[in-house]
């Protein structure tokens, strides 16, 4: 996973354990631009440049006009791209992404219609790989 900025707290304590629970999973973090009054645009042109540098492999870009998924849905879709390589999941920072980094994606997927913040986006997204991996131990219900 390529992440705009890094999570605090118990956000943090929550990834973690999340993490130390899935093998080949690991987030990368890549600066989150703060508003100095550059504008939204200039802001996420920065972002772009950071995250461009980390894609590798399939590229799985959450945006809120992306596809939706259900669990079991999405537990195939990893399954079968993990067959044929790396998948890089990549979550914005609190403006989003870019329109590049939209258009470099092989797929844009929508986590919930609901707006959720980055970091809730974030850890949504670890909870479902999770049970994507954890199929065979009955956790996927």
């Amino acid at each position: 996973m390529v992440c705009v900025g890094s999570l605090k707290g118990a956000m943090k304590d929550i990834e973690n354990e999340y993490l130390k629970r899935m093998r080949d999973v690991y987030v990368v973090e890549v600066k989150e631009e703060k508003d100095k009054g550059l504008g939204v645009d200039n802001i996420l042109k920065n972002e772009e440049k950071r995250i461009l540098d980390k894609l590798r492999g399939f590229v799985v870009v959450l945006d809120e006009r992306g596809k939706e998924m259900n669990s079991n849905e999405f537990a195939r879709f990893v399954n079968e791209r993990k067959l044929r390589g790396d998948i890089t999941f990549v979550v914005g920072g609190p403006y989003g992404l870019s329109q590049n980094i939209k258009n470099r994606a092989d797929v844009v997927l929508s986590l919930s219609r609901m707006t959720l913040t980055h970091e809730m986006a974030r850890i949504l997204l670890l909870e479902q790989l999770y049970r994507t991996f954890t199929k065979s131990i009955g956790y996927h219900k």
